[in-house]
């Protein structure tokens, strides 16, 4: 047990200070021990770093032995060497700066040289085994030999890398498509690398496995796995391991350690920490906008702006709060006072949805981590990789091991996380079904909850309003994001007597709206999440032209232009609409408008409000008297006046009636993640009765 937190203690100092800086001492008072004890175990500086360089070569044996064991025929046990070699852990900043310290001292040092004899013999002796199935025996040691330096340079070239260029995916992917190259040109007629069509090799790389990140790192098991489709393809995208309960418990474990001493922290350090990770963020917005387009299906255009900034704006604004976080002094008289103290809860969990993957990990992590909790977060199955990425941020900025825990999974998974008896509060983004059900879960222990749940917005369009704004605010309200926004204003009431002006400008603008690649930054309108939502949106298009509404643009799926393997529809506007509507009253939560008309305030007030939802409102007029009064009437918990959809930190978010409880980000969160004590201090003697 000491020895392992020497060992831990090593890895840390390397990758603060370095190797030159990294003593014995200073690694001892690091571990909270003496500089003699560290003597007596490891004798000197080169036997302490051998040890800890022959701990991780064993991790990464273990983790090796496992994904071979799963693996299948020759060519698969490669792929799994190169995974287990160039699996995300391998890149996190603190292994890398103990592989560096490794590579950077072995010329110099004997007992080093031994340990990476030992590392590149066990690598060599498991590719010529396998590759020995593969290409003719000639050609085994000299491939072998290729594949090693290829997956010894990837990793070497981004660890030395300041921008990152190559992470552990795209790493994997540059070495499956290499060796698939290498071993389609030595085959010499044993196993074919890959399908065969009309006699031409077919290269297929395997997509990653990707593990939940527990811990401050990714923790495989080789369990069960789902995948995780680009919605405008259906390709592949990622492998990702299912958190089960030991996953689970691993993460409390995890989380339990991590939040007291990260909760032990100033504010002040803590908010340090996350502004790193929110520059971190901004650094890498490109890449992340990327992933997040693959993953949602959103047009690139919107995700380079919009899914990562406003992250990044979010965790740099609770960075800012973190050191400002207090309660109050109470006056009592002379003989006394008293003070609040605001303390974290402890351990929370978020469940995130698939519409905003990055942002909302971000809107229920930055908090709660402010305040000193520690997190385990559930990103929705459908899109499962940009939490990862931000576990992987969080553990280069220097978030302590087990405050952000990424466990990945269905249902089943986030159950395991509401009826956690060590688990405070849950924090959920999704549908009411589902919230109804985190509710009940949290009850049986008295969890605290927060509830970000569905919308059937309305959006009002008086007849003063700027008709160009309006229609803008209409777009904004109900397309963006192909229109997977909860808190979209998708019943639009026009007064009637602006209607048609309104409706002429609407339909213009829509029938010039891009349908297209999301990777194509002309694309405005991208893939919904999946081919099962795009039929449920189909659906209700279908139920709107049953019901009498008049179909004035879209109305259909779109598969031109090489969309066909994609779920794409095109953006739809009904006009005609009545109240009573299943696309009126239900929450589709894709491209479809309802446009209603009206003739007075009161009457529609009492039409907006006559839902069970109650998420978002806004309200476009020039009268800004009547707008406040309207809104003040309005039944939502977030409101624009002239304006919809946007959401910048500082204010709270949230809803009300069954659209959600409490609210996100501003200092509205700071109370949804904290409790307050009471402290009453006598300065006198105690009087008594008896």
């Amino acid at each position: 047990m000491r020895r392992r937190q020497l060992i831990d203690a090593t890895i840390e100092s390397l990758a603060e200070i370095g190797f030159n800086a990294s003593t014995l001492a200073q690694i001892a008072r690091r571990a909270g021990v003496s500089p003699g004890l560290v003597a007596h175990y490891f004798g000197d500086k080169d036997g302490l770093l051998e040890a800890t360089l022959r701990f991780l070569s064993l991790r990464l044996y273990r983790a090796t032995a496992l994904r071979l064991r799963e693996a299948r025929g020759p060519r698969a046990r490669v792929q799994a060497l190169i995974d287990a070699n160039l699996a995300p852990e391998e890149f996190d900043q603190r292994t890398s700066s103990v592989w560096l310290a490794f590579w950077g001292q072995v010329l110099h040092s004997e007992r080093l040289r031994r340990v990476q004899r030992v590392y590149q013999a066990r690598m060599l002796a498991n590719l010529r085994h396998d590759l020995r199935g593969i290409v003719a025996p000639g050609e085994v040691a000299r491939l072998a030999i290729t594949i090693a330096a290829v997956i010894d340079g990837l990793w070497l070239r981004s660890s030395l890398s300041a921008a990152g260029e190559t992470d552990s995916v795209s790493a994997r992917q540059i070495a499956a498509l290499f060796v698939d190259a290498q071993i389609a040109a030595a085959w010499s007629g044993g196993e074919r690398p890959a399908a065969s069509l009309n006699g031409h090799l077919v290269m297929t790389p395997r997509p990653p496995l990707l593990a939940n990140h527990i811990g401050g790192r990714y923790h495989a098991t080789g369990g069960a796995t789902f995948e995780t489709r680009n919605p405008a393809t259906g390709d592949v995208l990622a492998e990702i391991e299912i958190a089960g309960e030991a996953e689970v418990e691993a993460a409390i474990a995890a989380a339990r350690t991590g939040q007291k001493r990260w909760a032990a922290m100033t504010g002040a350090e803590r908010g340090r920490i996350l502004k790193r990770a929110a520059d971190l963020l901004r650094a890498r917005n490109d890449e992340l906008a990327r992933l997040e387009t693959l993953d949602t299906g959103k047009p690139i255009q919107e995700t380079l702006v919009v899914d990562v900034a406003s992250g990044a704006d979010c965790i740099e604004y609770y960075a800012g709060l973190a050191a400002g976080l207090s309660g109050e002094h109470v006056d009592l008289g002379p003989s006394a006072f008293g003070y609040t103290r605001r303390e974290p809860l402890g351990i929370v969990a978020g469940i995130g949805a698939w519409n905003y993957p990055l942002q909302i990990a971000c809107w229920k992590s930055a908090p709660a981590l402010a305040c000193g909790n520690a997190m385990l977060f559930k990103p929705a199955e459908l899109t499962p990789l940009t939490a990862l990425k931000l576990a992987e941020i969080y553990a280069e900025a220097g978030v302590l091991e087990g405050v952000f825990n990424v466990v990945q999974g269905f249902a089943e998974t986030g159950r395991l996380l509401t009826r956690h008896p060590a688990i405070a509060k849950v924090s959920l983004t999704g549908e009411v079904g589902t919230g109804r059900k985190v509710m009940a879960d949290a009850a049986g222990a008295l969890k605290y909850v927060t509830l970000e749940l569905g919308g059937k917005s309305p959006l009002i369009v008086f007849d003063d309003a700027d008709i160009d704004d309006a229609v803008s605010g209409a777009l904004l309200a109900n397309f963006y994001s192909a229109g997977e926004v909860c808190s979209n204003g998708t019943r639009v009431f026009v007064h009637e007597s602006v209607r048609p002006a309104f409706i002429e400008k609407l339909v213009a603008r829509v029938e010039k709206m891009v349908v297209g690649d999301p990777l194509d930054p002309a694309t405005q309108v991208g893939a919904l999440i999946s081919p099962d939502h795009m039929e449920k949106v189909l659906g209700y298009i279908a139920k709107g032209r049953a019901e009498g509404a008049k179909l004035l643009a879209g109305g259909a799926r779109v598969t031109a232009n090489g969309l066909s393997m994609g779920a794409f529809i095109a953006p739809t506007v009904f006009d005609g609409c009545t109240d009573g509507m299943s696309i009126v009253r239900e929450e589709i939560f894709g491209p479809v408008m309802a446009v209603l008309s009206f003739t007075d305030e009161d009457e529609v007030i009492a039409r907006a409000n006559d839902t069970e939802f109650g998420l978002a409102a806004g309200v476009f007029t020039r009268d800004l008297a009547r707008g406040h009064r309207v809104i003040a009437q309005l039944h939502a918990g977030t409101c624009w006046i002239n304006h919809y959809n946007i959401t910048p930190i500082e204010l709270p978010f949230g809803g009300v009636k069954q659209s959600g409880l409490g609210r996100e980000n501003g200092k509205a969160a700071i109370e949804h993640y904290t409790q307050l004590k009471s402290v009453y201090v006598n300065l006198g003697h105690v009087e008594a009765p008896y």
